[in-house]
Parts: structure tokens; sequence; C-alpha cells
């Protein structure tokens, strides 16, 4: 019996179950069709079967689909001098602005990509693509320290002192500070070796999350950071939310009344 006999039989027994008093929708779940399938099996409009019977489905041609010539002429403006190094979404704009109207950004797109031309389109480096970093989470305290440098400003213009700062992520308690005059790996290093023997670090115990900063990936910060057995994460370049507990801190510490609206004038001051 082909698919047609079997879908004739089953609304021949359909139609008798409803004249006979049953509900179509409780006829349909007695052989395992849905109501809908039915109507539309019955419908005078879809004579070729039901898609789900193992006809071939209906391939719909949309009306506003590019001709060959069309298609062609998009290509030859894409690849144009005028428009060779920019984006559809920067060329359909500019064609706007002229009055000319050759297809939507969509379809510039899926053309560029049918011809395997939907690549980086102009002469300099390819942007690096950054991961985003393995999301930190601390069950306690002395799991995870952030730290990062923040510049407190001094009376001679381009100097500054320099606020190095370590807060848990765990409990946001500051575990470790100090005001120095320059950056410096070493320093960076003898203030996380001085928090590590008061806090009793022990090795594999502690991960510290920085940004990329020299003084954070320093030789010296890092021989240091080896020899303590404390493992290092890093933010991505140039995204300081990564690093986010250091930075609000340093923003409430700048934004605090007692922090003086005048410059530092000493070393001491600044760590008083």
């Amino acid at each position: 019996m082909t698919t047609c006999q079997q879908r004739q039989t089953l609304l021949t027994l359909i139609r008798q179950s409803c004249e006979s008093g049953a509900r179509l929708q409780k006829a349909c779940a007695l052989i395992g069709l849905d109501a809908r399938t039915v109507q539309r099996w019955q419908h005078p409009g879809n004579q070729q079967g039901d898609l789900r019977v193992g006809n071939k489905r209906r391939i719909t041609v949309p009306p506003n689909k590019l001709s060959e010539a069309e298609r062609k002429a998009a290509l030859e403006l894409l690849n144009s001098e005028q428009f060779k190094d920019l984006p559809p979404s920067q060329i359909v704009p500019r064609l706007a602005d002229q009055g000319v109207y050759v297809a939507s950004e969509s379809t510039l797109y899926r053309l560029l990509r049918e011809v395997g031309q939907l690549s980086h389109r102009r002469l300099e480096r390819v942007a690096d693509k950054r991961s985003r970093p393995r999301a930190l989470v601390a069950t306690g305290p002395d799991q995870i320290y952030c730290w990062d440098i923040s510049y407190l400003p001094t009376e001679v213009r381009g100097c500054y002192f320099y606020l190095y700062l370590f807060v848990d992520l765990f409990s946001r308690r500051i575990v470790g500070w100090q005001v120095y005059d320059c950056e410096s790996a070493e320093l960076a290093s003898q203030l996380l070796r001085a928090i590590c023997e008061r806090q009793g670090i022990a090795p594999h115990q502690l991960t510290v999350h920085s940004d990329n900063g020299s003084p954070m990936k320093g030789e010296t910060m890092l021989a240091t950071m080896q020899r303590l057995g404390v493992a290092a994460s890093r933010s991505r370049p140039a995204v300081s939310n990564d690093n986010p507990y250091s930075e609000a801190l340093f923003r409430t510490l700048k934004y605090r009344p007692q922090l003086p609206v005048k410059p530092f004038n000493s070393l001491l001051q600044a760590r008083r």
C-alpha cells in the first residue's frame, strides 16, 4: 500500500468516527496523529501529502531572490576599487547616500560567504581573538588574591606615587598594600612575599590574579611566585572588567572625603 493510500484509509476511518459522534481530536489521538495534520490532509490545496510521511519537502524560491546577473554585479561592486577594503555594513550606507540600492547588508554578507571572501578585507593585521579567562571561584579566604597598582598624584606634573594593593577575593579584605615611588616587579615580589608569610600561605594554596602590566609579569615577580608555589592568573589586555575588585577599591579610595584634594608632597604623606 502506498503512502497516499495509507493516508486516504486513515482519513476514511477518522471521518467515519466523527460521523458516529466522536470528536476529531480524540479520534486522531487513538491512531497517533495530530488533529492539525488531519486538517492539513483534508485541505484541497495539499494533495501531495504530509511532509512527515516521507514526501519530499517543497522548495519555495523567494520572489526577491537575486538573479545570476544581479549576483555577479553585487560581487563586482564588493570587489571594486572603491569598496574592496570595506565590509557590507559600511558599503550599504554609502550606497544609500548615493541613492543606490544593490542588496541588503545580510545578502551581501551571504554572497561573500558563499564565494569564500568573508574574511579580513583590509591591509592591517587581523585583530587577535582574546578568549575570556577562566572564572576564578573562591570558597574560602586566602585562596585567591587580586592585585593592581594605582597612580597617586604628586606636586610634580607627570610624576606619581604608586599604590600596590592586594585584596582577598572571598572576603574582600585588603591583605596587603604599600606605596612606592616607582613601578617595579621586585617591589611587588617583596610585598607578596611579606603577605604570604603574614597570612601563612602554604605552597599551591594561593592564586594571584592581576592584569598584564610589567610589574605583574616581571621575571622577579614570576620567580617569587614560583618559589612560593603561587599560581598566576591574568586579565585580557585592555579589559578592566577582568579585575573588577581592585579597580572598585581604587575608585572607592579616590572618592573618599579623607583623600587630599591637592597632590601629595612626599612619599610619607601618601603612605599616611
